[in-house]
C-alpha cells in the first residue's frame, strides 16, 4: 500500500507499506528518509533535528548526490544540485504483496542548464522489501560527453559508535581527505575519531557490523566507496544535528568519486546499484 502523505511544513512524501518493510520517499530531492523492515529498527538514520521543509536538506536517509560529489565540481553547490530539486514521480508498482517500487525522474531544465550546461535524465528506482534496493540511472541526453560523480550518501542506524566495525575493505587504497593523504586499509575500518575516507578499487560486499545485528552492503556499476562520521566538532557545527547525533550513524556510501568519475557519450548511460540487506 503507499499513500502520498503532506507533512505540516509542506513537504511531500510517498509512504510505502506492505508485508516486508515500510519506507517513506520525499519527492524533494527523491530522498528515502526512512527504511525499516517490519518489526525491526529502522536501518537509515534520520536526525531528530532535521529540517523537513522545502528547500533545506534532510539530514539522514540517503541524500542523492548528483551531478557532483563533494565539491569535486566546484562550479556546483556541494554534494550538485539533485537533492534540492522536485522530482517526477512516474510510476508506484506493487510486484506483489512484500515488494514494493517506486520510479522517479529529474530532467534537465533552464535552471539546470544554467549550473550545469547538459541535457540528462536521472532516474532513480527505490524497492522496499526484505531488502532495500536503489538503482540510479543516469543517460545522457546532450550532443556532448559529460563527466560527472556521485554517491548515495547513506546514513545508516547504529546502537553507538564505538560499537562497530566495518568490513570488506581490508587491503583497499583509500583517500584520507581529513589529511589528503593515500593509505590503505589495515584491517577493519574502526571509529575513534573524525572519519573521511574515500576508498577505491572495492569489488566485494560490505558488512557493517553492530551489537546486534549486522547489514550487507552491495554494490554495481560502483568500484568506490566513501565512509564518514563527523565525530564530535565536526558534528556540533553541522545543520540539522544534535551534539551526540555522532553516536548513532555512520554513512558507508555508494559511489562513483575520484578516481571512479563516469564519462558518458551522448545517448550512454550509466546505473549505480545498491542492495542493504
Amino acid at each position: 500500500m503507499y499513500k502520498l502523505m503532506t507533512m505540516e511544513s509542506g513537504l511531500k512524501y510517498i509512504e510505502i507499506t506492505n508485508d516486508s518493510a515500510c519506507g517513506k520517499i520525499a519527492i524533494q530531492g527523491a530522498h528515502l528518509f526512512h527504511f525499516a523492515r517490519n518489526g525491526e529498527e529502522p536501518i537509515l538514520w534520520l536526525s531528530e533535528t532535521s529540517d523537513m521543509e522545502h528547500g533545506k536538506h534532510i539530514r539522514g536517509g540517503v541524500p542523492i548526490c548528483w551531478p557532483s560529489f563533494g565539491m569535486s565540481n566546484p562550479e556546483l553547490p556541494q554534494h550538485g544540485f539533485a537533492r534540492n530539486r522536485m522530482w517526477d514521480l512516474v510510476n508506484i508498482i506493487e510486484v506483489d504483496v512484500g515488494t514494493t517500487q517506486v520510479i522517479m525522474e529529474l530532467n534537465d531544465s533552464k535552471k539546470s542548464r544554467r549550473e550545469w550546461e547538459y541535457k540528462f535524465n536521472l532516474q532513480i528506482t527505490i524497492t522496499i522489501s526484505d531488502e532495500l534496493k536503489m538503482e540510479l540511472k543516469t543517460t545522457n541526453l546532450d550532443t556532448k560527453t559529460f563527466k560527472f560523480t556521485q554517491a548515495l550518501h547513506t546514513y545508516f542506524n547504529i546502537s553507538e559508535i564505538s560499537n562497530i566495525s566495518i568490513s570488506g575493505l581490508e587491503n583497499k587504497p583509500f583517500l584520507e581527505t581529513l589529511t589528503n593523504s593515500n593509505q590503505v586499509q589495515n584491517g577493519e575500518v574502526l571509529f575513534n575519531s573524525e572519519v573521511d575516507s574515500v576508498y577505491q578499487e572495492v569489488d566485494s560486499e560490505i558488512v557493517l557490523k553492530d551489537k546486534n545485528r549486522d547489514i550487507k552492503i552491495n554494490n554495481e556499476g560502483s568500484s568506490s566507496v566513501v565512509v564518514w562520521n563527523p565525530w564530535i566538532e565536526k558534528g556540533k557545527r553541522m545543520s540539522g544535528m544534535c551534539d551526540e547525533a555522532y553516536k548513532e550513524f555512520v554513512c558507508i556510501e555508494s559511489a562513483n568519486a575520484f578516481d571512479d568519475a563516469k564519462f558518458l557519450e551522448p545517448m550512454e548511460s550509466h546505473t549505480l546499484k545498491v542492495t542493504i540487506s
